[in-house]
């Protein structure tokens, strides 16, 4: 029997450095996103079965406290524990421009040992002060507003993508479906806002600022068909259109966010409305983050280092051919050598630090424990949060129509 458990102990092994083996030769991107994956199944299954285990930790339960209290402490306990993990690997990769780097390996490789050190950190903010956790929940208001900033440039990144994608066609088909698509999303855009009418500006009831929000939203989807078709403007309509069904999406999140006792929330969000909220939000959070990883190995943007062929536009070949000469064959062997990395690994994992910042707020309500912990991101705090990041998405956008007008001498992507 111990012969066999040793067999089975030695297959166990091997299968898992084959594993992190293949992952980090293939798929390393994609392997931490579903490390942050895990660490949001972790949180919401903490947010849910860890405030009794809390309470008997007399470091945390140094006072009297409420069950929301406790459920916010577990959830920004191992969002702290993710977002160092991330942030260490930030900082450690700082710099890389070559593959010979032997930072590189580590990024691509050692997954057994990030793994268990991604494990012990989390496990060890469960031994850290209250006063540290607090001061966390404060910074993390700003890294998650930050993530929501990077969250629109990718979004304006994949919109401009998707549409240089289909005019590079150059056929009435793909034109005609860029048209259809732009209308279909306008009117989707100003339909949906019809409804924010019905379901937060109830009759008999003063909700101006409901009603600003609103009015304002269309009011930026007709600007950004005006500046995006204007002569002067090389812009595009589809572009405009999406953005525009986003901000309504957006405006909607921060309406349903208002406090359950406010009249003018005529959604009155319940326990299954919070979580489909907070599913939604999830998911936003994941395709975020996957899509950069995924297009960090592709952008010609802000993802791509200056180092890196792509972000220089260097259509020549990364491994020239050797030559005869033997001095020729050595400047080759240089070249072939010095491999640039086609993304900034500090920046890349710098997403993946801020996304669990936001993600560790999305589970707290922006640690608002005045509410209820039945609702998930609900409170003034996210409503406000949300309706400024609508407005600067808006105003990113407006920007990089305009920007190559201001600056004319500058290149702009």
């Amino acid at each position: 029997m111990s012969c066999l458990a040793s067999c089975c102990a030695s297959l166990t092994c091997g299968l898992c450095s084959s594993v992190a083996s293949g992952i980090s030769k293939k798929s390393a991107r994609l392997a931490y996103c579903g490390l942050f994956g895990l660490s949001l199944i972790v949180s919401w299954i903490l947010r849910e079965v860890a405030a009794p285990l809390l309470e008997k930790l007399p470091w945390i339960n140094t006072s009297t406290h409420t069950e929301e209290w406790f459920k916010e402490q577990a959830v920004l306990r191992v969002s702290l524990g993710n977002f160092l993990f991330f942030a260490i690997l930030a900082l450690i990769m700082i710099g890389v421009k070559d593959q010979n780097d032997r930072r590189d390996s580590w990024h691509h490789g050692g997954w057994i040992a990030k793994m268990v050190i991604w494990l012990l950190l989390v496990i060890l903010m469960f031994f850290l002060p209250n006063v540290v956790i607090s001061i966390y929940g404060t910074l993390s208001k700003f890294g998650a507003g930050l993530f929501l900033l990077v969250q629109v440039i990718i979004l304006l990144d994949f919109v401009h993508s998707w549409n240089d994608a289909w005019v590079e066609k150059d056929e009435q088909k793909w034109y005609i479906a860029l048209l259809v698509i732009s209308v279909i999303c306008y009117i989707a855009a100003y339909v949906f806002s019809g409804i924010l009418f019905m379901w937060f500006n109830p009759s008999g009831h003063d909700c101006g600022l409901n009603v600003f929000f609103i009015v304002m939203t269309m009011v930026l989807a007709f600007a950004f068909a005006i500046i995006a078709l204007h002569p002067a403007v090389n812009g595009s309509l589809l572009p405009a259109a999406v953005i525009s069904i986003y901000c309504a999406y957006v405006c909607y999140t921060g309406l349903s966010s208002e406090p359950r006792n406010y009249s003018c929330n005529g959604l009155k969000k319940s326990k299954a409305s919070s979580i489909s909220t907070l599913v939604l939000g999830m998911l936003t959070t994941v395709l975020s983050v996957l899509y950069s990883a995924l297009r960090a190995g592709s952008s010609t943007t802000f993802l791509s280092p200056p180092s890196s062929p792509k972000a220089a536009g260097n259509k020549k070949p990364l491994l020239e051919k050797e030559k005869e000469d033997v001095e020729e064959g050595k400047e080759t062997k240089k070249e072939e050598e010095a491999r640039p990395v086609s993304y900034s690994y500090s920046f890349f994992h710098l997403i993946f630090a801020l996304a669990s910042m936001y993600s560790g707020m999305l589970l707290t309500s922006w640690t608002s424990s005045s509410e209820s912990s039945d609702s998930i991101d609900v409170g003034w705090t996210s409503v406000w949060v949300r309706i400024c990041t609508e407005w600067a998405t808006a105003a990113l956008y407006i920007w990089t129509l305009v920007a190559p007008l201001i600056f004319p001498d500058r290149e702009f992507f």
